[in-house]
Parts: C-alpha cells; sequence; structure tokens
C-alpha cells in the first residue's frame, strides 16, 4: 500500500514552507489540491513538477474511492489546501478517515496553521484551549454561543473580516464586554497585526477600523471566580 501524506502549506509567508514537504510533493505520484490555480503557484515558486487532481469540499465525498483504490494500488499521494494544515477548517477529514479504515498509512507533516501562532501571540491562556474554527452561520448560532459562554478554556474561532464586528458585538453580549480577546490577521504576511483588548474595545477599534485579511479571535474563557460570583447572585 501507499502512503497517504497530508501536508501544510505556508498561510502567508513562503519561507514557512518545510524541507520535508517540498521533497514529498517532488516525489509524490499524486498532489491533491484544494484549488489547483492556487496551489500551481506554490509548487512553481518551489520549481516542484507533479500532477495535481483537484479535491475540495464540493466533490472529496466523490473521489475518495477512487484515491483510496490507488493508495491500495501502491501510490503515495500528498494532500495539500490552499493554505494551512488540511482537515482544519479546510478539506482533509473526509479522505483521512476513509484512509485509516482500509488500513492506509496517513502521516500528516508539522508545518503551518493559523490559530497556533493566533493563541500564543495572544497572550491569553494557551495551555488548555478549545478549538471552535467557524460558528455556524444561522442555525444554531445562539445556541452555540450560549454553550460557549460557560466555556472555561481559551476559544479560538475564524472569521471573515466582513462579519468580524458582527461577531465581535455577540461576544460581548454573550461573553461580557469585558471579556478579554485578541483579534489576529494576515497571520505569517506583511501586515501580520494582533489587536488586544476587552470585547467592547475590539468592537469599538474594528467599527472605527475596517478589517482587512484573514482572521482568527482568540477569546479567553470564564474565570472559575466569575462562576462562582454567578453562583450567588443566583
Amino acid at each position: 500500500m501507499g502512503t497517504l501524506y497530508i501536508i501544510p502549506t505556508p498561510v502567508g509567508n513562503m519561507e514557512d514552507m518545510t524541507f520535508r514537504a517540498i521533497r514529498i510533493l517532488k516525489e509524490a505520484d499524486l498532489v491533491l489540491a484544494e484549488d489547483t490555480r492556487t496551489s500551481g503557484v506554490l509548487l512553481k515558486h518551489f520549481e516542484i513538477q507533479n500532477r495535481l487532481m483537484s479535491h475540495h469540499k464540493f466533490n472529496e465525498h466523490g473521489t475518495s474511492a477512487g484515491i483510496v483504490e490507488r493508495l491500495k494500488a501502491g501510490q503515495n499521494i500528498a494532500l495539500i489546501s490552499d493554505a494551512g494544515t488540511p482537515g482544519i477548517s479546510d478539506p482533509g477529514f473526509f479522505l483521512a478517515r476513509e484512509a485509516v479504515k482500509e488500513g492506509i498509512e496517513v502521516t500528516c507533516l508539522p508545518g503551518a496553521t493559523a490559530f497556533v501562532p493566533a493563541l500564543v501571540m495572544s497572550g491569553l491562556p494557551c495551555d488548555r484551549f478549545a478549538f471552535e474554527g467557524f460558528l455556524p452561520q444561522k442555525k444554531g448560532r445562539q445556541t452555540k454561543l450560549t454553550e460557549l459562554a460557560e466555556e472555561q478554556r481559551t476559544m479560538i474561532f475564524y472569521e471573515s473580516p466582513y462579519r468580524l464586528v458582527k461577531t465581535l458585538q455577540q461576544f460581548s453580549e454573550y461573553f461580557g464586554t469585558e471579556r478579554q480577546g485578541c483579534v489576529c490577521r494576515e497571520i505569517s504576511k506583511i501586515h501580520e497585526e494582533a489587536v488586544h483588548g476587552t470585547m467592547q474595545e475590539l468592537v469599538t477599534h474594528f467599527t472605527e477600523t475596517a478589517p482587512k485579511g484573514e482572521i482568527v479571535i482568540i477569546v479567553k474563557g470564564k474565570d472559575e471566580k466569575q462562576k462562582e460570583e454567578k453562583k450567588q447572585r443566583i
């Protein structure tokens, strides 16, 4: 059998690509890409000449069976997404699961992802955290926010710059205006920025300064002290 390699690619700076990732992308029998045009630019930059095949959230259920058969036949296949680590708010989980079911070796290389740098640079507790990714847009959003209001671990969210202010306003409503947070944008890019403050301060800042680029929101978990005070009030 072959091996399925899950390969992180830079979220910004091309220098974040690892030597091992470049080697495997050169040696693989096939490279699966979320967007072949985007990945074509990456491969050209590193002088990688290999066959690209489209594999994204709209076709992964249909193409995974054929890919698994290729792996069972002995091909080594590399999976990349447009940026970051496949499977983290990107296609990848379904194929990895199907490969594991068939006893195929799945290897994920260490490498670029947006939320880890954002979490560490936020200055908020990072010993325990909950990665939430993108919140539901409509159905279940309020229920989810109500649940997360009690979460004591640091929380990590991905968000579009167009919805950032609305989301921060909801965080302020559900988590409290004084809850500490950090908005990181353009991780590993020229205009990388981390804005720290309370939910209210973050709402004010991004209302006055329109956000641009890829966004990661870090929110401090609820303090045990706050939970005790709430119990006493009840």
